[in-house]
């Protein structure tokens, strides 16, 4: 009797748990004719505003912003291909180091970057390189290989042919939709580059682990993809800086975090990461980030903007507040 009943328990808690994870696939998919799956937004609302013309609007003040560029890019659409035809692409711009906290805070600094990126004219597709604040993952770097992501401004197609020849090229990379589920790394990028255009694609790749091998190993996959499609990438590695620390703290230790990126060096950068224990959530993603860069011809990389989201808030009841940090650079 006993057995019986447990059986029947164990029974309930799985048809109760296949719910629970058609629920969450429901809240996450779209799916259309059983082909197309379209991931819906998790922080519009929250990080950015939900509403389209407000969420343009956003964007227009955080390029205008004393801490943003100031003005407006244009999207560059005057480069002369070798046989004649008109390209939107200049290839100068290999990758950028772009925060990804609520546009509020870091949405200004982030501009600075996309400012660049944009005069800079768009490439195929953007690789999007996150860590993983959820703690959900299959594996060690998780690709979304499939479908569409849906923002207020519309839907940005996966470039599934580059996906789908990372995940067979490397082994350390897998098709994982649960890693994306609530992750907002990836996501808070794309309104900025559909304010400009619709004629782009995107891989967004979370990395779970992010040790130096890992993330050199995932260089190397991205630039042999790249090479052989012979697709034009721009790598975005979606990172903060210093967490929750004192600003006169966090000034000091993002000083260094910069001064590693710009060596050039991944284990510089490292070695700063490690030896200081800075909280910089996405190291791994802009180590690939660097490397990825070098691989296909950047040489230095140029600082454009930092501050710390008490800068953006312009708290004046304390002195000395804990505040994130915020860069936005670009490899060159």
């Amino acid at each position: 009797m006993v057995f019986l009943l447990f059986i029947r328990f164990y029974y309930l808690i799985a048809k109760l748990s296949t719910i629970y994870l058609l629920y969450i696939s429901l809240k996450l998919f779209i799916i259309h004719d059983l082909n197309i799956m379209i991931r819906k937004p998790t922080v519009s609302g929250l990080f950015y505003e939900n509403n389209s013309d407000n969420l343009k609007k956003s964007i227009e003040n955080c390029f205008r912003h004393e801490l943003g560029p100031g003005k407006l890019p244009s999207l560059n659409k005057s480069t002369l291909e070798s046989n004649g035809e008109l390209d939107n692409f200049h290839g100068n711009i290999v990758g950028a180091v772009v925060p990804h906290a609520g546009y509020m805070y870091s949405g200004p600094i982030a501009a600075n970057s996309y400012y660049q990126l944009v005069e800079n004219g768009f490439p195929d597709t953007f690789i999007i390189l996150c860590p993983n604040h959820t703690g959900i993952a299959n594996g060690s770097i998780s690709v979304f290989n499939k479908g569409a992501w849906n923002t207020p401004l519309g839907n940005v197609n996966i470039d599934e042919t580059f996906a789908n020849h990372l995940i067979a090229d490397l082994d350390i990379v897998e098709s994982d939709f649960s890693a994306h589920l609530n992750e907002h790394s990836c996501e808070v990028h794309l309104p900025f580059l559909q304010y400009f255009s619709s004629d782009f694609k995107i891989l967004p790749i979370v990395t779970s682990i992010q040790s130096i091998d890992l993330m050199e190993k995932l260089s190397e996959g991205i630039a042999r993809v790249a090479k052989d499609l012979k697709t034009r990438i721009s790598v975005i590695a979606s990172t903060d800086l210093t967490h929750y620390k004192p600003k006169t703290i966090a000034y000091k230790q993002d000083a260094l975090i910069i001064d590693g990126i710009s060596s050039m060096d991944e284990n510089q950068l490292m070695d700063v990461i490690e030896k200081y224990d800075i909280s910089m959530c996405g190291y791994g993603p802009t180590i690939a980030t660097m490397s990825i860069s070098k691989k296909l011809g950047a040489s230095k990389f140029i600082s454009l903007n930092y501050a710390t989201s008490g800068d953006m808030i312009n708290n004046s009841q304390d002195n000395d507040p804990e505040v994130v940090g915020y860069l936005s650079g670009i490899f060159v």
